[in-house]
């Protein structure tokens, strides 16, 4: 592999914590605004419709921009997104930094996803695009909990502070080590990107994917919370707890694959029913540390399982209703991921302000996983009416 994919697994890196590791700090952040965990848990929503809204817009105004300038233009506004974040001396320009962080984060995984691929023969890409996003998964292990843990012993400022400094790292990688001459892909004309936007089978599988995200962040957006005041683990442990989480997190995105690799729609199926459960069951473990850990790493597992299936349903679905499409198709779906973030962001700060308040995030959550499963029987359903619209993996 060329060193230049270390420099594009560091931006992942560094892009996937500061997406994440405000989960761990939400508590702090929100004692030293003062301002309510509802409140503090819109610096979530924000951020994912950043990615959601901002990267196919900034992604098509870009597309005739030279590869390499493009991206250490990226990292930079990247840089001052956090930079902007760690300065912050109140709610509002936290949620400008965040802003500008998310459009970085969108149009990079885009254009990186192609770099990557480019850099290698044919026979690897699939490989090296693996590599640049094990950096997002890996920020999920290790920066989301040392984050966290750099956030409580240092202030919450302090985090943004040292994902800068790993954004000026992958910055500099890029600077040096990325070749100044890449091919560009042309542009996807507009009636394409309408086009995706038009298939009923696509629109389902993104609701789907919205929905089964979703149900995942109306808990994790609060988890830290949920594991401090109702399981009552002090907030050292629960960064400690997070890393336990990352990893159920990776094994369940590297299982994940395997399991939805001949049959996506059936290992759908069976993934959202059993998040489902197990959201419902995190309701009642939560106030017993041991079975919470043992449902934590469960849920961890589920959470992300579903996204390497999701993902190639919605790739197979694409190749039979909008052959022209699929690299359109599938960027809608990371969209689509991103809204489910901001949308169950939402809906736990409106479960935590209402009368049922935190402890019933779980189990709401769950609900919302049901819907997904409920979205995807359907979705199983025109797949047996019509086989012919989906393709063998």
């Amino acid at each position: 592999m060329p060193p230049a994919l270390i420099a594009l697994t560091i931006a992942a890196y560094a892009i996937g914590t500061t997406e994440f590791v405000i989960v761990g700090l939400l508590p702090t952040v929100a004692s030293d605004l003062s301002i309510d965990l509802p409140l503090a848990g819109l610096i979530v929503s924000v951020y994912a419709l950043g990615v959601t809204f901002g990267a196919p817009i900034l992604t098509a105004l870009t597309a005739r921009l030279p590869r390499k300038p493009l991206l250490i233009g990226l990292m930079g506004l990247f840089i001052l997104g956090n930079a902007v974040a760690a300065l912050s001396p109140s709610y509002a320009p936290l949620l400008v930094g965040r802003v500008l962080s998310a459009f970085a984060h969108g149009v990079f995984f885009s254009v990186g996803a192609t770099i990557a691929a480019s850099l290698v023969a044919p026979d690897k890409r699939a490989s090296a695009i693996a590599l640049m996003f094990m950096g997002l998964t890996f920020a999920i292990v290790t920066g989301v909990p040392l984050g966290t843990l750099i956030g409580q012993t240092f202030g919450w400022r302090a985090t943004f502070w040292g994902v800068s400094l790993l954004g000026a790292i992958a910055l500099a990688g890029i600077a040096l080590l990325l070749p100044s001459t890449i091919e560009r892909p042309a542009a996807a004309p507009l009636k394409h990107q309408l086009g995706v936007l038009t298939s009923g089978r696509l629109l389902l599988v993104y609701a789907m994917t919205a929905l089964g995200y979703g149900g995942t962040f109306v808990t994790f957006t609060y988890l830290a919370v949920i594991l401090e005041r109702i399981t009552g683990f002090a907030s050292g442990t629960v960064s400690l707890i997070l890393v336990l989480y990352g990893l159920a997190i990776a094994a369940g995105n590297l299982l994940g694959g395997r399991i939805a690799n001949h049959d996506p729609a059936q290992a759908l199926i069976r993934l959202f029913a059993l998040q489902a459960a197990v959201l419902v069951l995190f309701t009642f473990t939560a106030p017993h540390p041991v079975l919470a850990l043992v449902t934590l790493a469960a849920l961890g597992f589920l959470s992300f399982a579903n996204v390497p299936g999701l993902q190639l349903y919605v790739v197979q679905l694409a190749q039979a209703e909008r052959p022209g499409s699929v690299d359109v198709a599938s960027a809608f779906n990371i969209a689509a991921f991103n809204l489910g973030i901001a949308l169950g962001a939402w809906v736990g700060g409106l479960v935590v302000a209402s009368p049922l308040g935190l402890g019933a995030t779980p189990w709401v959550g769950g609900m919302l996983a049901a819907g997904a499963l409920v979205l995807t029987l359907r979705s199983a359903a025109l797949d047996r009416a019509r086989p012919q619209t989906i393709l063998t993996a």
